[in-house]
């Protein structure tokens, strides 16, 4: 089975996309597969979210501009299976310098290479930063799927129709052909409330199958779990929020199967 690259993205925050990133790898890894999670984020929230601290020179911004391999940045978690390019603060500075360099937007495609041909991992999360600049367009590029969370409130599918057009012009362009949607996942989920049911139906008719079945539930536990620096998993394993997750990660391992006669031509 090849490496498979999952990029988790959108542009609004506080949406659970990190919350996403880091659960589903987790999820995963703990299920027996081998998962990196890359965090591509300046804000550093998916490094902390798997217990590591922010440390100087640690992320991927060298390895982005050409200096020095991607997979001397890789660091162990304390969680089964699950290794991590950390972030840092000195991300912010590769928007303004990769904007400047030759191919900008397949750095990371490029750094990346050596690590899924060493066949280390089974999938790759990268977790974006929440906007459409040069560090997400590098993610797309590298990536062979897109997740993207929707926070179950008034205005969910604002913006999403701007993904779906970068999505569109990578495939178009040639930047990355293979890229393909993979799914939506609907985030803090309350099923108390009228709106939390009515966005979900409506992002439904919107999208289709492409929405998963399992919706997140607003947490407690959650939003506690990366102040541990824990995955809900290991936090409370026998939360909704961590059943929610095992049940969006199995979902998700079966439509990856399902795409695998496509992807392996």
């Amino acid at each position: 089975m090849p490496t498979r690259v999952i990029a988790v993205a959108n542009q609004k925050g506080g949406v659970g996309k990190t919350t996403t990133a880091v659960n589903l790898a987790a999820c995963i890894a703990a299920a027996g597969r081998r998962v990196l999670l890359v965090d591509l984020d300046p804000q550093a929230n998916a490094t902390s979210g798997v217990g590591l601290e922010k440390v100087p020179g640690a992320s991927a911004y060298k390895p982005l501009l050409g200096d020095g391999p991607l997979a001397e940045k890789i660091r162990p978690t304390a969680f089964d299976q699950l290794e991590v390019v950390p972030s840092e603060v000195d991300l912010c500075g590769a928007e303004l310098e990769l904007a400047q360099a030759e191919g900008h937007l397949i750095r990371l495609a490029r750094a990346l290479e050596p690590v899924i041909a060493s066949a280390r991992f089974d999938l790759v999360f990268i977790d974006c930063p929440p906007s459409l600049g040069i560090l997400t367009l590098n993610a797309f590029a590298a990536a062979d799927y897109l997740i993207v969370p929707l926070q179950c409130e008034y205005y969910a599918l604002e913006g999403i129709s701007t993904i779906k057009r970068v999505l569109e012009q990578l495939q178009r362009s040639g930047i990355n052909p293979r890229l393909q949607w993979i799914g939506v996942v609907m985030t803090m989920f309350d099923a108390r409330t009228n709106l939390s049911h009515q966005v979900v139906n409506e992002v439904r008719q919107h999208f289709g199958p492409l929405v998963f079945e399992t919706v997140i539930p607003r947490s407690t536990r959650l939003a506690e779990a990366p102040s541990f620096g824990k995955p809900i998993i290991y936090y409370d394993k026998h939360s909704a929020g961590a059943a929610a997750y095992q049940l969006l990660a199995q979902e998700l391992l079966h439509r990856l199967e399902a795409q695998e006669p496509a992807t392996s031509v």
